[in-house]
């Protein structure tokens, strides 16, 4: 759990640094370096961790990888740096070149916000075109944590990460696979699931009406996944509204009306901060203008607003300051697009 909770320390100052660190240099001191840090590995000790690792490849000498993470003296883990201007998908092919000449087991390819793992599934010494495990420190989420934590120094078992890479490679692909189905179904998952429901001949034009109704029934799916998770996270609290709503002053005179969509919206927010924070210390506090969301019940220490008694819905969350910066929502499944922008305030105010 504390390295867990030193990753998300990493992703905030990752999060407030990065419009200023620029440099592939920069990156490499101010992302890189604590990352491997965390990981365990001593990145002063040259036995440990080598900068610029020399892994001449065929007549080309003098070629170096970033950085090597060495285990009884060979390298076990190299690590390729770039800068986050550039697209990560450029550089895999240089790496793989420095994989195949060394005996490392593991590659990282990092623009010190993503982290892209790989190794030799496929072929031996031959790096996998795919990553097995792909880290973003601004998109943090619990089950790859479990997974880094693997690599760290007193937990590392070679064998136990291939096992663990193996699976991922699947998992990873099979996910991607299904995301570009529920955008557009492909003329092959379309057949399926009209030969299960319809006796009518596939022509061009069935497969492409049927292809609409997928698009829509997936929508649909996630949409209800989503409210599922609400009212599951309602039933778990098993508290009534008005002992989780604060009002100063009384709802009547005032003309404070609670609405369905800001209760909902106040429980999306409590759903996101379950995995930083106790939940009884999240509080919601209605007015007339907006719905505040605070912590422990401290007007100093709000998180966010739902600002919903307008057309146009917003949320707003709390920058530093005392400042608010307001986005504009359509849905309120919308407010998970913020997740990590409210952790990021509550682990503030919780300092």
């Amino acid at each position: 759990m504390e390295f867990i909770e030193h990753i998300k320390e990493l992703s905030l100052k990752v999060q407030s640094l990065r419009n200023s660190v620029l440099t592939e240099e920069a990156i490499k001191h101010s992302f890189v370096m604590p990352f491997i840090g965390l990981l365990g590995y001593d990145v002063f000790n040259p036995n440990i961790v080598v900068p610029e690792f020399t892994a001449d490849i065929g007549k080309k000498k003098g070629e170096k990888v970033d950085y090597a993470i060495l285990q009884d003296g060979q390298p076990l883990i190299l690590i390729e740096v770039k800068t986050h201007t550039e697209n990560l998908d450029r550089h895999a092919t240089q790496l793989e070149r420095y994989f195949t000449v060394t005996d490392s087991k593991f590659a990282i390819l990092t623009n010190g916000i993503e982290y892209r793992f790989y190794c030799d599934l496929d072929k031996v010494n031959k790096m996998d075109a795919k990553p097995f495990l792909i880290i973003n420190l601004l998109d943090l989420k619990d089950r790859d944590l479990r997974e880094l934590e693997k690599f760290t120094n007193e937990n590392l078992d070679v064998d136990k990460i291939l096992a663990m890479a193996n699976k991922q490679k699947y998992i990873t692909q099979i996910k991607k696979v299904f995301k570009k189905e529920v955008v557009e179904p492909s003329d092959e998952l379309t057949k399926f699931f009209a030969t299960q429901i319809t006796d009518k001949r596939l022509t061009q034009n069935v497969v492409d009406e049927f292809r609409q109704y997928i698009k829509i029934a997936f929508s649909d799916i996630v949409n209800d996944m989503a409210q599922d998770k609400i009212n599951a996270l309602k039933s778990k609290l098993s508290v009534e509204i008005s002992e989780n709503i604060v009002d100063d002053t009384n709802t009547k005179e005032d003309g404070i009306v609670t609405t369905e969509d800001e209760i909902e919206g106040y429980f999306i927010v409590k759903s996101i901060l379950a995995e930083t924070i106790s939940l009884s210390r999240i509080i919601g506090r209605d007015t007339k203008s907006y719905f505040g969301i605070l912590l422990d019940d401290n007007n100093r220490k709000w998180i966010c607003r739902l600002r919903f008694n307008t057309a146009q819905k917003y949320i707003s969350i709390h920058e530093v300051d005392k400042e608010e910066t307001k986005y504009a929502i359509d849905k309120l499944e919308d407010i998970y697009s913020y997740k990590e922008q409210l952790k990021a305030v509550v682990e503030r105010l919780i300092k």
